[in-house]
């Protein structure tokens, strides 16, 4: 039979404890045992690590699945595609530009979404934008021929429509009108992994349990938004301790009803070029960076270099922020298109930039 060390020095402890209670006197026995239990129950508990997934930071909800590859969802926010499957089980999301409208690129790892949709065309932005999550599986309803061969040279995995279909759960929801309608399985689509992929990095710092947002921050009320053909609006709850997300100005809700929401938003002011007639954010270099955690508004930069490596988010005096552990929005916004709204401030009140 086996021992391993951690019985061995538990069996010991007990050992140790019940030797000295023997020696002892009637009465201090009781104690003594109790202090015996007390003991083994910190050693066998003390030991035990948190998992943690690498893209929220929080408990691993499986943790026999955290070592699984991410997997990025681009999901439709055309007014015919809403409410969307999966928004709200997404890691981290990030909402671009594209032609008179936004996108979500949903990034999947800790957790997935049968069926997650409406499925959309990727986009050049995108390669940059997500290459850091260590060659993700790529989702997407397929591009025009440039963006296509862009794609498929890039560092993702390719599970378009036409390469995964059904074995990816593809099919059209008969409830909507193309090309709204695309949806798959993130339980399938992840069985056509490669063997040999492997699991995201972490792509932001977290603050530990317990860690409070460092004083000097503006507390929240919301933001507002301006983003292509949408406005937006984050506004704190304090009730469930996350940002809850409105889209021209009503509640942007899920196919289960339930509203938006992430415990962090970041804002990163960006350049957009473009590549014929679609936007193209330039997420290399450095630029302002707004990050709403815990209820506050912590303003610096970001800035990468490299695009297999995360983005670095550091405030005024140069500290890397730390974000609330669990999911995380990314708002890739044009430059003076959102508007900061203190706590206490009616959001009404506040236009729109």
């Amino acid at each position: 039979m086996r021992i391993d060390k951690k019985t061995s020095l538990v069996g010991f402890v007990i050992a140790g404890l019940l030797v000295a209670s023997c020696s002892g006197s009637s009465d201090s026995s009781g104690s003594t045992v109790a202090a015996a239990e007390s003991t083994v129950a910190e050693a066998t508990t003390s030991t035990i690590p948190v998992v943690r997934s690498p893209l929220t930071g929080a408990q691993a909800p499986d943790e026999t699945l955290i070592n699984r590859p991410a997997m990025v969802v681009k999901i439709d926010n055309h007014p015919k595609a809403r409410p969307q499957w999966g928004l709200n089980q997404a890691d981290i999301v990030f909402e671009e530009n594209v032609e008179q409208l936004t996108r979500f690129a949903a990034v999947f790892q800790s957790q997935g979404s049968d069926p997650v949709g409406p499925i959309r065309s990727g986009r050049l932005q995108d390669i940059d934008l997500l290459a850091s999550l260590n060659s993700p599986l790529f989702v997407w309803s397929g591009g025009n021929s440039k963006v296509t061969a862009e794609i498929r040279n890039s560092t993702m995995i390719d599970l378009s429509h036409s390469a995964a279909n059904e074995s990816g759960g593809f099919k059209r929801e008969s409830s909507r009108s193309a090309p709204h309608n695309l949806v798959a399985e993130t339980t399938k689509l992840w069985t056509l992994a490669p063997a040999d992929a492997k699991p995201p990095v972490p792509q932001f710092e977290y603050r530990a349990d317990g860690e409070a947002v460092p004083t000097g921050n503006k507390p929240a009320g919301a933001v507002k938004i301006s983003m292509d053909g949408v406005d937006v609006m984050w506004e704190w709850s304090e009730a469930s301790l996350a940002f809850v997300r409105s889209q021209d100005d009503k509640p942007h809700v899920d196919m289960d009803d339930v509203q938006i929401n992430a415990p962090n938003v970041v804002l990163m002011h960006v350049v957009y070029g473009k590549s014929g007639s679609s936007p193209v954010a330039k997420t290399l270099g450095s630029g302002e960076v707004w990050v709403y955690t815990g209820g506050a508004l912590v303003q610096g930069t970001w800035e990468r270099t490299d695009p297999m490596k995360p983005f670095v988010f550091k405030d005024t005096k140069g500290a890397v922020i730390k974000l609330t552990p669990g999911r995380t929005w990314v708002e890739v916004i044009r430059a003076k298109s959102a508007a900061h709204i203190p706590a206490g401030i009616d959001v009404a009140s506040v236009q729109y930039p």
